[in-house]
């Protein structure tokens, strides 16, 4: 049976008069879970409640089966974090942090010291992991945070904005090792991100954000799989007739305005069979956009800014 990452349980936050993160209800168990939402929807907050550093106003949540309220020390030795800011100790090199974030985790110095050089090694800074921090690119300093997050091998690891800024082969390596580390069978994955390309990329599961509640969950595999076709139509001649074959033969659709439709198409219908039903009804069928469903989509429908009911 897979367990759970995070189960919610009317989960709330506020600070002040302000309610960050209202009533979360919920389970993912994803291998990879991405997280999204725009500016302000409380990803953050979230991660930091996880994480203990804000104790949450109502309710509570279970992270790798523990509750954040009561085993939060617990669930902390369990967790590596990579935060979307740099947090770097002035004059410190790339070894000494690993070696110090691997202390701080539980392990002795000899063992936290082996680790920090095989983290450094993994992300590509062996070279350089003498190096003072300050000297690193923004890529450089990305792996090095990458590296403390992973060096005490946790259970969960929590990335916040893991490509933000990165450059194009940077952010292809960091991608490659995040998918890395998920393959991995003891490793979970929470990746917070405003790009959603990454987040298709890597993860399984989804949950949105919207003004601090859930908008939505998704099952990226299962959608992957369902390997929907999204066909958006424009007529000549439309009447209501067109639409209501459509429903007969199964598909889902949502009326834009008169002569445009968005559709759905279930299994054994091709595109083929809505230009017959258009020529059977006298109706030309003038523009017909076809596409698979995308994390887009879903973010899309979730912010209610998506089109019709599709």
């Amino acid at each position: 049976m897979t367990q759970n990452i995070i189960e919610f349980d009317g989960l709330g936050v506020r600070f002040g008069r302000h309610e960050i993160l209202r009533d979360l209800h919920g389970k993912l168990a994803g291998r990879a879970i991405g997280l999204l939402g725009p500016n302000g929807a409380g990803k953050t907050t979230l991660i930091h409640t996880i994480m203990g550093f804000h104790p949450p106003t109502n309710g509570t949540a279970r992270v790798l089966g523990l509750d954040i309220r009561t085993e939060n020390r617990r669930l902390k030795s369990r967790i590596g974090y990579m935060p979307e800011r740099d947090a770097f100790v002035a004059g410190m090199t790339a070894v000494r942090l690993v070696r110090l974030m691997a202390e701080l985790s539980g392990l002795g110095p000899r063992a936290a010291l082996e680790r920090a050089h095989e983290a450094l090694y993994y992300v590509g800074l062996g070279e350089a992991r003498y190096r003072k921090l300050e000297s690193y690119s923004l890529g450089m300093k990305q792996m090095a945070k990458l590296a403390q997050a992973i060096v005490a091998s946790p259970s969960l690891i929590i990335l916040d904005e893991p490509t933000n800024g990165l450059d194009p082969p940077h952010r292809e390596r960091m991608l490659r090792l995040i998918k890395e580390i998920k393959k991995d069978g003891d490793v979970r994955v929470i990746l917070s991100s405003h790009l959603l390309r990454d987040v298709e990329e890597v993860c399984d599961e989804v949950m949105i954000l919207k003004d601090g509640r859930i908008a939505s969950t998704c099952d990226l595999e299962e959608e992957r799989r369902a390997n929907r076709k999204f066909i958006e139509i424009e007529t000549s001649g439309n009447d209501e007739s067109f639409g209501a074959a459509l429903e007969e033969m199964g598909c889902e659709i949502a009326v834009l305005s008169r002569n445009r439709i968005k559709t759905v198409l279930p299994t054994g219908v091709e595109i083929r069979d809505l230009y017959e039903i258009a020529a059977q009804r006298e109706i030309q069928i003038r523009r017909l956009d076809f596409k698979r469903n995308s994390l887009q989509d879903i973010f899309l429908k979730a912010m209610g800014a998506s089109s019709g009911g599709l």
